[in-house]
């Protein structure tokens, strides 16, 4: 069994990813496949919206998984400030663009259900406001990350302002508790129990899942590349600092 000591070898985790990705793509394939049938051939019809209510199954896991990447960087970040985990930065920067993803198929889904539902593409609540600010901040954290030439200086900047931009994350969750907005509360995470009926439930279980498969492969890869860039870096460093050195000693013996 594999520790998180032993994971901040980048050797070892790219060992151990390589062996389990392809199993996490298979999975990834798999359960969404399944999660989709469900929710477009066996889910029935909302009796009010009809079937606009299916982009509940995309929408839905999307906005799950666009919080869920952003508190994964919080911890990350934790890790590049507190613990000094050699893999932490490495596992922030690489799900910005995953969690940018998500977020903005987050907003165009729910544009799209908020049409027939509401009757407007956008409203400025509370709800979809904070989703936008969140979107922007991964737009900027990205931008942030490549402003710098210097991985482990931009690292330790970022990670601050990721621990800052955390606020945002209970303010999505509980914007529907804390104002009056067009978004309904909490229908599956509830202490009583999920209010939705399960022949929805279970097919946007299945999609969560399959959403959550596929963000944690397209993340262990994109953490693979990032390590293999630095890796390239590092050796770009090094055999320029070597030229220098060599040319001068080339130099000398010619002199002598």
């Amino acid at each position: 069994m594999w520790s998180l000591t032993q994971l901040a070898n980048p050797t070892r985790f790219l060992g151990l990813s390589g062996r389990i990705l392809p199993w996490l793509a298979g999975a990834s394939a798999v359960t969404l496949a399944i999660g989709l049938y469900l929710a477009f051939f066996v889910a029935p019809a909302d009796y009010q919206q009809g079937d606009s209510v299916r982009i509940m199954f995309i929408h839905v896991p999307a906005a799950w998984l666009a919080m869920f990447c952003y508190s994964l960087m919080a911890v990350s970040a934790l890790g590049t400030l507190v613990w000094r985990h050699p893999l932490a930065d490495v596992s922030a920067k690489a799900a910005a663009p995953i969690g940018a993803a998500f977020t903005f198929m987050a907003l165009v889904t729910g544009s799209l259900w908020g049409k027939p539902t509401w009757g407007t593409w956008w409203v400025w609540d509370a709800r979809l406001t904070s989703v936008l600010v969140l979107f922007i901040m991964y737009l900027g954290l990205i931008a942030l990350w490549r402003a710098f030439d210097e991985p482990a200086r931009a690292g330790r900047i970022v990670a601050v302002l990721i621990l800052v931009g955390f606020v945002n994350i209970p303010i999505i969750k509980f914007s529907v508790d804390w104002w009056n907005t067009l978004h309904q509360p909490a229908s599956v995470f509830r202490m009583d129990g999920p209010t939705i009926h399960p022949t929805m439930l279970w097919p946007l279980i299945v999609m969560a899942l399959g959403f959550t498969f596929l963000f944690v492969t397209l993340h262990l890869t994109a953490m693979r590349a990032e390590i293999f860039r630095r890796r390239l870096r590092t050796a770009q460093l090094v055999a320029a600092h070597r030229r220098p050195v060599e040319s001068g000693a080339t130099a000398m013996q010619g002199g002598l």
